[in-house]
């Protein structure tokens, strides 16, 4: 598939809720089921795949599909009546009348044309993060959600909790004034974000396709390449033919609270600094370091914001507030920088937030509660619920894959490592790049498309 015939028409789509009406809620064209279960089919059933089926294992679970045999048993032993699939565009063919609602959770890199045969026939969606591999494919999935009008959600499952809604009532009530600086990022999984020690490898030895493994439909739509036990279960994340690093991974996680409270948008320009790192040679691969800067422009009655993502050797900046306290810096989080005050918080919605120094903490009260909890923080049931109820899911397609992309941007940075990329959001280009522009569309090779 040529980059120039890729659908990129939404990329000025307006970003809004997605109001369904009744007739709807249930998939189009679904009939009724015992009890108001929705039937379930997913797509990528180990690893996060299944930990989400856990968290909807109250519904009617009614086809699984997965190209790893041994990846997919346990969910496969779990729910027995389930039809087993491998091609997900069979399961369609096979069941699509008989489908409410459809998980996705492989690979980034098949998230696109998964998502977007789900939503082609109608069916209500829930994708693990980021919503998809390049800014063209969010674009394309973000414009089909809407279009259909389903009940959409992206697995940041730390939306749903009660600490990401506490940040932002704290700073939106105020407790650190005005906000411009944000210090984000993460130090976990270094040896699986940086794979450039095994590019020889990669490059010299030939390995036999594991039993029980569809290769050719593991690899999707990209290029064929040959198979190398350092790609699966995990590890293809620090592969940029798969997945988008540390940043892609965690970016949905760790800046959503900031996202969601500054109401941050998109950002005008990304400059990224690397460890060890070659962007030609090393291409394939992410680096042993980052340090990503992206520019917020002013917005209603804030100020511009600057977020600085700190990943792998490059870690977040210890505060003096918390060396006089006697405390490190969280590994995997954010502090949040204001003219009044700071906010350090951990993962997953903002987990263990706190003013810093303590004695902050101890002196403030907390602000009312503005926002709505999710029951029991649960992300899954979140989507579940928002299906039966008719309304949009925390963590939309719109809102959701908004946020993807700053990922998905900051990747594309790393790839054109000391060059500041000036960004044009509604034109969906880097004004000042080509090279990186042309990052923003994948190439499909022939019998895939959206």
């Amino acid at each position: 598939m040529k980059r120039r015939s890729f659908i990129s028409t939404s990329a000025a789509t307006t970003f809004c809720f997605q109001f369904v009406p009744a007739h709807v809620v249930r998939a189009q064209g679904a009939a009724q089921t015992p009890a108001n279960k929705l039937r379930i089919a997913a797509i990528g059933v180990g690893g996060r795949g299944a930990a989400d089926l856990g968290d909807m294992a109250g519904e009617d679970i009614v086809a699984l599909c997965d190209v790893d045999e041994k990846r997919a048993a346990g969910s496969f032993e779990k729910f027995p009546k389930a039809r087993r699939f491998t091609d997900f565009r069979k399961m369609f063919d096979a069941m699509n009348n008989e489908i409410d609602a459809v998980l996705v959770a492989t690979p980034d890199h098949t998230h696109a044309v998964a998502v977007m045969a789900a939503l082609g026939h109608g069916k209500h969606v829930y994708c693990e993060k980021p919503l998809a591999h390049t800014v063209a494919e969010v674009r394309a999935m973000r414009k089909a959600a809407l279009e259909k009008k389903v009940i959409t959600q992206v697995g940041n499952q730390g939306h749903s909790s009660d600490s990401i809604r506490v940040f932002v009532e704290m700073v939106q009530s105020g407790a650190i004034g005005n906000v411009s600086e944000i210090h984000a990022g993460c130090d976990a999984f270094r040896d699986v974000y940086c794979q450039i020690g095994k590019q020889q490898a990669i490059q010299t030895e030939k390995h036999d396709v594991p039993q029980g493994l569809d290769w050719d439909l593991w690899q999707g739509p990209l290029k064929t390449q040959a198979f190398h036990p350092a790609y699966v279960p995990f590890s293809w994340r620090g592969f940029s033919a798969y997945g988008s690093g540390c940043i892609g991974d965690w970016i949905c996680h760790v800046v959503d609270p900031s996202f969601w409270a500054l109401d941050l948008g998109m950002p005008t320009a990304i400059t990224a600094e690397t460890k060890d790192y070659d962007p030609v040679k090393h291409a394939a691969f992410y680096p042993k370091g980052t340090r990503i800067t992206y520019e917020f422009p002013s917005k209603g009655a804030r100020g511009p914001v600057k977020l600085i993502w700190h990943d792998g050797e490059f870690g977040i900046p210890q505060p003096e507030e918390l060396t006089k306290d006697n405390r490190k810096v969280v590994g995997i989080g954010a502090v949040v920088i204001g003219d009044k005050g700071k906010i350090m918080h951990g993962s997953h919605g903002a987990g263990g937030v706190r003013l810093i120094p303590e004695t902050s903490m101890k002196d403030f009260k907390a602000p009312e509660k503005t926002l709505t909890r999710v029951p029991k923080g649960n992300h899954q049931h979140d989507w579940l619920n928002a299906i039966r109820e008719g309304r949009p899911a925390g963590s939309s397609f719109e809102y959701g894959g908004s946020l993807s992309e700053i990922g998905l941007l900051g990747m594309i940075a790393v790839r054109r490592s000391g060059t500041r990329l000036e960004w044009d959001n509604a034109a969906m280009k880097f004004t000042n790049d080509a090279e990186a522009t042309a990052l923003l569309t994948p190439e499909y090779r022939e019998g895939w498309s959206l």
